[in-house]
């Protein structure tokens, strides 16, 4: 009897895969992490470096640009500062007695010594040139500018601003200094305190000589005091306190506005 065949299975002889060592899986995983954090390092370092070549602009710093600041754009004023005055008129207080010395042969007209010397010296040079200064006032006291603004004002029946268009109120006048004087021309006496003294060889002389022995003219024309011109009107600012004596009147920016 035939034997039965026995059913033939094939039998898988491919060897099995053995399990995937950790400790290579360890590694691996250690290696992509290592290159991870290198990769972001040396990317916020770049970023680190751009942000310091280029300045930040911070808001306070953008607004800053387009708001003009008043430092570079100062703020504007349609006021000025008007300086105390009486009717265009400063005030000044009065010499001491002791810093006078006469100008005259009588002594009875005095300035400053500092000034009084100038004006010696001036009268003296404009002599050798054939002109003749005279010295009409010099300094003055405040009882003496008393009389002269309010008792002409009444014999000449004048109202108080017209008055003050021609002569300081006490206290007011560049005369108490001791650097004021008026000055008139011997030749011709006739324009003394008047402003027809422009005309004369004197005034002239004084237009062109008067600053080298430091006097200028008080009043020109259309003077920003609102005083009336007056060209025989003169003041010494030769030295230190003449000139902070006078730093008003010469810094003026805008007309004087009477205040009473």
């Amino acid at each position: 009897m035939d034997e039965i065949p026995v059913a033939q299975r094939k039998v898988n002889t491919t060897p099995q895969n053995k399990p995937f060592p950790f400790s290579i899986f360890l590694a691996l995983g250690s290696a992509i992490i290592t290159m991870s954090l290198f990769w972001l390092f040396s990317q916020t370092q770049s970023s680190q470096s751009q942000q310091q070549d280029t300045p930040s602009v911070t808001a306070s710093e953008t607004v800053s640009d387009n708001i003009p600041t008043t430092e570079n754009n100062p703020p504007s004023s349609d006021t000025v500062e008007i300086p105390e005055n009486i009717l265009g008129h400063l005030g000044y207080e009065q010499a001491p007695m002791s810093e006078l010395k006469p100008i005259t042969a009588d002594g009875r007209i005095k300035l400053r010594t500092k000034a009084a010397e100038k004006f010696l010296e001036m009268q003296s040079d404009a002599r050798r040139e054939g002109i003749t200064l005279v010295a009409i006032s010099g300094f003055r006291t405040i009882d003496d500018q008393e009389y002269l603004f309010f008792n002409i004002k009444e014999q000449r029946k004048q109202e108080t601003s017209k008055r003050a268009e021609v002569s300081a109120p006490p206290g007011y006048s560049e005369h108490h200094t001791g650097y004021a004087v008026d000055i008139g021309d011997g030749n011709a006496p006739a324009t003394n305190l008047n402003t027809n003294f422009e005309q004369t060889a004197a005034f002239r002389w004084l237009e062109a000589n008067a600053a080298k022995y430091s006097f200028e003219l008080s009043f020109p024309e259309d003077n920003l005091q609102g005083i009336s011109y007056e060209p025989w009107h003169w003041r010494f600012v030769g030295d230190t306190h003449s000139l902070e004596t006078f730093y008003k009147a010469r810094e003026l920016k805008t007309n004087l506005q009477p205040q009473m």
